[in-house]
């Protein structure tokens, strides 16, 4: 007979890969059409020499009030909610898939942008973002006074 060393909390170790597992893996129930998890919008973001352009993927608003934009500390923030409760009666719903409710991401933005001159464009469904690109701070060079 094999002389194993005893592990206690080998079962432990077990039980935490399964936990890791089953909550980094996209649930299919928690997904919407968009492509991405419940509430959550995927978002392109590049730069060019002049700006920095955000653009994401938004089916469904009806009108500009659906969707805030805001920028705070380099940070850019979209939120908004999707209304189709008109379209058909609940009661009349075989298979409802589209998103509804309410979406919001934030992103930390590669380059620092002024907050003025910032345009966003809304067409087929696609929310596009150009914010200007600050000029960065000279170095400056600060004499020490020595006494």
């Amino acid at each position: 007979m094999p002389l194993v060393p005893y592990e206690p909390f080998r079962h432990l170790e077990n039980m935490r890969r399964e936990f890791d597992r089953f909550f980094t893996t996209d649930l299919p129930a928690f997904r919407s059409s968009f492509g991405h998890s419940f509430g959550n919008l995927s978002v392109d973001v590049h730069e060019t020499d002049n700006e920095v352009v955000a653009t994401c993927d938004i089916p469904g608003l009806k009108k500009k009030e659906d969707v805030n934009i805001d920028i705070e500390n380099n940070v850019l923030s979209i939120s908004g909610s999707i209304n189709r409760a008109n379209e058909v009666k609940e009661q009349n719903m075989y298979r409802q898939e589209r998103f509804v409710g309410h979406f919001q991401r934030s992103i930390g933005l590669p380059a620092t942008v002024a907050s003025e001159g910032v345009k966003a464009t809304y067409k087929n469904g696609v929310l596009e973002i150009r914010m200007p690109k600050t000029k960065p701070d000279v170095k400056k060079r600060i004499d020490v006074d020595f006494r």
